[in-house]
């Protein structure tokens, strides 16, 4: 089975869920999501396997989720995932895609969960 981790090197829950799939005797295809955002159509598959809502896969803290407007309550699932196709950074992180599954590393062991 191939296993997708969408990384930032810089976030520690990130590096704790890369390293705990590294644990696991698991090597996934990384991708550094902040220079290779994903696409709508993958953000989208995502959510869906996930089973979350655009804004709960959101850093609403980010400077660019208000400077981009995604706190308007009126936009549409669509327009949100745009957003953050557009501004990547809002995206909350690590993300693990193993097959048909997804989570999220926060904490770092939701991830185990897929596997």
């Amino acid at each position: 089975m191939s296993v997708t981790i969408y990384h930032n090197p810089r976030c520690s829950k990130s590096r704790q869920t890369l390293q705990l799939l590294r644990d696991r005797g698991v090597e996934p295809i990384i991708i550094d999501y902040l220079s290779t955002p994903p696409s709508f159509d993958d953000l989208s598959e995502i959510l869906n396997r996930l089973k979350i809502e655009p804004r709960d896969l959101m850093r609403k803290q980010e400077p660019e989720y208000r400077e981009a407007g995604l706190d308007d309550p009126g936009l549409s699932r669509e327009q949100l995932i745009r957003g953050m196709v557009e501004n990547p950074k809002i995206i909350e992180r690590p993300i693990v895609v193993a097959g048909d599954k997804a989570a999220l590393g926060r904490p770092p062991e939701n991830v185990l969960s897929i596997l």
